[in-house]
């Protein structure tokens, strides 16, 4: 409480709700008083005439009772509210110190907040309403064993064919182990330090330990051990880890529990610093004609697609549904055997169709939501207009089955041949993704033009055009017989970036500077291998550029 003098003449205060009284500001006491007004606490300066009010010390306390946690205010904090003043009789002196004495004492009872319990930001709550989709699992218990709950595989005891209580001994168990390490590191940094310094017998021993343990790991599993792992397979499927013990030593499974609870626990620990939410929206299984594919990233499909952990989808026209039956329903009416546009390409069961985006928009971005499940760059979604979509597909009775496809930009300032290109999961290593990138440098040829493939490339991508550019300038050496050769005549003929052309030579140690010249060296080696592997596989996944009916589309 301030004691100051008041310059104004007059001012008005609410004795009453019936009554207002005009009141002399000279010689009056600044009481700092905040308002609560839909829990949003502002301060109010009122001047009060001490010769015909004061402030009730039951008010008072009744208003430290009302909030515990007032604002801070530039003269402190006061711990009562404008209904709690009392306009009675007059006060002394003497009364205005005792009840600013008894005020700063409720200061600092306001101000001790130990008892009151800790609150959580929003993200650090848990969602009651949501569950662990483990079948038969009610939430509770943690892997780590320092959580209450949780909703999430990686976090379910249940799952990992464990129980809460369990889950708890093992965390004390780590504890303690963690302490001992924590001490016997220090125990050792006190010892003097050598270059050359041996082991402790701590370490020696335990080392004797490790080894005997393996030792004693188990070649194979016995008739009632497979018996047993067998009969848990059957009995929850995908539902519940395997059984893992007998497998392997009784360390190195220790070892791996302890990995998974530190993994776990570090999964928490970004979940309540907001950076991963439960039931993020990330579609986990798609069902793709015969297929069930596990998705790899996150895709942009509308929420009430997103939210879903498994998605049904028309391998033809690629429109995604939310159910069996609504699958069921649409393959019962679907027209679609192929994909949209013209077909260009087609040898033996392997046909390309060429899909404009801007015709048929729908299709190319089903297409792009659906490649994005599995590819990490990828940007474009919605804007389809400006590409061109080459579709690979494999056909039988039921239809063209989509194998892969990429798009490339229909005018393109930097000659891209290829924007985006996927080869479907269960057509991977197979020689489908060198066919697509084949047929991608083919289409390059014929505009006459040089080509390379949008950056950055996904790690298989990259892989893949890696390995395609060594056959590449491995079968152009093979193949050439003169004594002097030029990066861009290897360019013209294969219609590969001299960049990508040069980055090859050296990753196969090719590429030589001798004075003050770049020399190619023809490693025979490597050209044996590559002949050697080209014998084994054989022509069954090639393209053949006398199959390709196509013409460059108008304005590229």
């Amino acid at each position: 409480m301030v004691k100051g003098e008041a310059k104004s003449t007059e001012s008005e205060l609410c004795c009453s709700p019936a009554k207002k009284k005009k009141i002399s500001l000279r010689k009056c006491h600044i009481i700092i008083i905040p308002i609560v007004k839909w829990n949003q606490f502002s301060p109010l300066c009122a001047f009060v005439d001490l010769s015909t009010c004061r402030v009730s010390e039951t008010d008072l306390k009744q208003g430290a009772d009302r909030d515990e946690t007032p604002p801070r205010t530039p003269t402190g904090n006061a711990p009562s509210s404008e209904s709690d003043i009392e306009v009675s009789s007059p006060s002394n002196d003497l009364e205005d110190e005792r009840l600013a004495k008894e005020l700063s004492l409720k200061e600092a009872a306001a101000h001790d907040l130990s008892h009151r319990p800790k609150r959580r930001r929003f993200h650090e709550s848990y969602n009651f309403n949501m569950k662990c989709p483990t079948p038969g699992c009610n939430s509770l218990g943690h892997l780590t064993g320092r959580h209450e709950r949780h909703f999430s595989i990686s976090g379910c005891p249940l799952y990992h064919n464990l129980s809460a209580d369990e889950c708890k001994g093992k965390a004390s168990t780590r504890d303690k182990q963690a302490e001992e390490r924590t001490l016997s590191h220090r125990q050792d940094e006190n010892r003097h330090s050598t270059r050359n310094q041996a082991p402790t017998d701590r370490q020696l021993r335990y080392k004797e330990k490790v080894t005997e343990l393996r030792r004693k790991r188990n070649s194979s599993l016995n008739k009632d051990q497979k018996e047993k792992h067998m009969d848990h397979r059957q009995s929850h499927g995908a539902s519940r880890e395997p059984l893992l013990e007998n497998i392997t030593s009784d360390y190195d499974l220790e070892l791996f529990r302890k990995a998974q609870a530190r993994a776990s626990d570090d999964l928490e620990k970004l979940r309540l610093a907001g950076q991963v939410s439960e039931g993020s929206n990330m579609i986990k299984t798609i069902v793709f004609g015969r297929y069930e594919l596990d998705t790899w990233y996150h895709s942009p499909y509308p929420e009430e697609y997103a939210r879903l952990g498994r998605l049904y989808m028309c391998e033809f026209c690629l429109k995604y549904m939310k159910s069996q039956t609504i699958l069921r329903r649409h393959m019962a009416k679907c027209v679609w055997k192929h994909p949209p546009g013209d077909e260009i390409y087609r040898k033996g069961n392997i046909s390309v169709f060429e899909v404009d985006g801007k015709k048929n928009k729908i299709y190319c971005q089903n297409l792009c939501l659906l490649a994005k499940l599995f590819l990490d760059h990828k940007t474009l979604y919605y804007d389809v207009e400006p590409f061109l979509f080459y579709v690979m597909t494999e056909a039988d009775n039921t239809g063209c089955h989509l194998v892969g496809y990429f798009s490339k930009e229909k005018n393109s300032f930097l000659n891209y041949n290829v924007s985006c290109i996927l080869t479907m999961p269960q057509y991977m290593r197979q020689g489908y993704g060198k066919m697509l990138i084949d047929f991608s440098y083919l289409l390059s040829k014929v505009e006459e033009k040089v080509g390379s493939p949008e950056r950055p490339l996904s790690d298989l991508g990259l892989i893949s055009y890696r390995s395609y550019w060594k056959e590449v300038l491995l079968r152009y050496l093979n193949n050439f017989q003169g004594k002097e050769i030029s990066i861009k005549e290897i360019s013209q003929e294969t219609a590969v970036n001299p960049v990508d052309i040069v980055s090859t030579l050296q990753s196969l140690q090719m590429l030589k500077y001798w004075k003050g010249k770049h020399l190619v060296l023809k490693r025979q080696d490597l050209i044996d291998d590559w002949k050697a592997k080209e014998t084994k596989r054989g022509n069954g996944k090639t393209i053949d550029p006398t199959a390709l009916k196509w013409t460059p589309p108008k304005g590229t």
